[in-house]
């Protein structure tokens, strides 16, 4: 396996809730059973499991009202990239350049997808059909049930790294809607996003305007629309159907790392050190949350709660509407890329503050004292390495659990930079080692990038 143990990168962290807002936190309990970071992180649907995918080549699976590891998946031949947990399934993607379906009662391997020809970047399951993207500049459609390529999706001419899908019913206006059998749009490093047909795998739509890579997108299904961020600062608005751009979104300084769309705003964390809410219709900037230090990297809306992860180590919780900041989670050593929220909660406490004995029943405490959970990279890559070694080392992750009242934890994170050669990634190093030292470097997102 290309990864290497580290302490501090491979644990699961659950976090105690503080008893009222801006309050600190404790730990509950460590998870410590992967030999190596961990990459990312998915909750099932009913939130009772969640899924983690490590750079030790292997994913797990954990109770959340226990925290034990329920399950061990075994088989990647490389560190896993990437995970999605369903309801019957489970999906990890690798740099072994395969994906793997996963019984999730006996964490047997029930199908391992082939084709791709370089790291397997995402994973989406959506409509019974699975999608990936990769470094091989390609996406992919694949039979969930068969693990047959249903079709491949060429035509980026750099790295693929992100994807979004429509089904045909989210398109009512939409011409021959059933007949092209929904619409998947990705987005590369080559500055553009293209929108496929899936039925057929033509190219439906490219959307060009951006002047770096395209690094995050999210859909809005019912107006037809997607939204792109890119290393150019930039974020645009897309019909997906014409290909027309709808309008531009200039205020960031910095690339636009990570998008949330929710109520008619989206929400955008960048390098910049803010997050930024806009009017979806618009483009009309609403509001800016400046408390970061260092690039927001992750970013996740819950109950009217805006949680942002950034490159100072820290995770922050805003109030969505005010903008005004209600807590700040600290204990992380490096920067926080993946946020997960749960619904269905598991507590110490309840709204009086007293112990609870087992999970908490649905609604029993407030939106504030939700788990949270928080994934980071860490980076151990050489600064002489080869490139074929940067490529199958960049990734190096640590996840941690916390509630939204607080918690501690300590992770490290490399993020990819783009040069025009899909396999080489270089570190994101952060001069942060203890909470008495904050990060200083940028993330960085190729020569123009800030």
């Amino acid at each position: 396996m290309p990864g290497r143990p580290s302490v501090a990168g491979r644990s699961l962290l659950v976090s105690r809730p503080a008893g009222r807002m801006g309050g600190g936190g404790s730990a509950l309990r460590v998870c410590a059973d992967h030999r190596g970071g961990i990459n990312w992180l998915s909750l099932s649907p009913d939130g009772q499991r969640l899924l983690t995918g490590s750079e030790d080549g292997t994913a797990r699976l954990w109770s959340t009202a226990d925290g034990q590891c329920c399950a061990l998946l075994q088989g990647h031949e490389s560190y896993v990239t990437f995970c999605q947990l369903e309801d019957e399934a489970a999906f990890t993607c690798s740099a072994d350049r395969t994906i793997r379906k996963w019984d999730v009662r006996t964490g047997q391997c029930l199908q391992v997808f082939r084709g791709h020809t370089s790291i397997v970047n995402r994973i989406l399951v959506a409509n019974n059909q699975l999608f990936s993207s990769s470094y091989d500049r390609t996406a992919r459609a694949w039979s969930v049930d068969k693990g047959q390529v249903a079709q491949e999706f060429r035509g980026h001419r750099n790295c693929v790294l992100t994807l979004a899908y429509s089904a045909p019913w989210d398109l009512p206006g939409a011409p021959c809607a059933e007949e092209v059998g929904g619409l998947l749009v990705t987005g590369s490093t080559d500055g553009t996003a293209k929108v496929w047909q899936v039925a057929s795998g033509c190219c439906h739509q490219t959307l060009r305007g951006h002047t770096g890579a395209v690094l995050c997108l999210v859909l809005d299904t019912p107006s037809h629309t997607a939204f792109t961020g890119s290393t150019d600062a930039t974020i645009r608005a897309w019909d997906i159907l014409s290909g027309e751009q709808l309008r531009v979104f200039r205020e960031h300084q910095g690339s636009v790392i990570c998008l949330e769309l929710v109520n008619r705003h989206v929400y955008s964390g960048s390098a910049d050190r803010t997050v930024k809410c806009w009017l979806a219709d618009t483009g009309e900037c609403v509001r800016t949350f400046a408390a970061h230090r260092h690039s927001v990297s992750a970013l996740r809306y819950h109950a009217g709660t805006l949680f942002t992860g950034s490159g100072d180590a820290r995770a922050r919780a805003f109030d969505a509407q005010s903008g005004a900041l209600q807590r700040v989670f600290r204990g992380h050593a490096f920067v926080i890329n993946c946020i997960q929220v749960w619904n269905v909660l598991l507590s110490s406490r309840t709204l009086q503050g007293e112990p609870l004995q087992g999970p908490c029943p649905l609604g029993l405490l407030q939106p504030q004292h939700s788990p949270v959970y928080m994934g980071t990279f860490s980076s151990r890559i050489p600064s002489a390495a080869s490139p074929a070694l940067r490529s199958r080392e960049w990734h190096s992750v640590t996840a941690h659990f916390h509630t939204a009242a607080g918690g501690k934890a300590r992770t490290r994170t490399c993020l990819p930079t783009w040069d025009g050669q899909p396999s080489l990634r270089e570190s994101w190093p952060l001069g942060v080692s203890s909470g008495a030292h904050e990060a200083r470097s940028e993330p960085c997102w190729g020569a123009s990038a800030f």
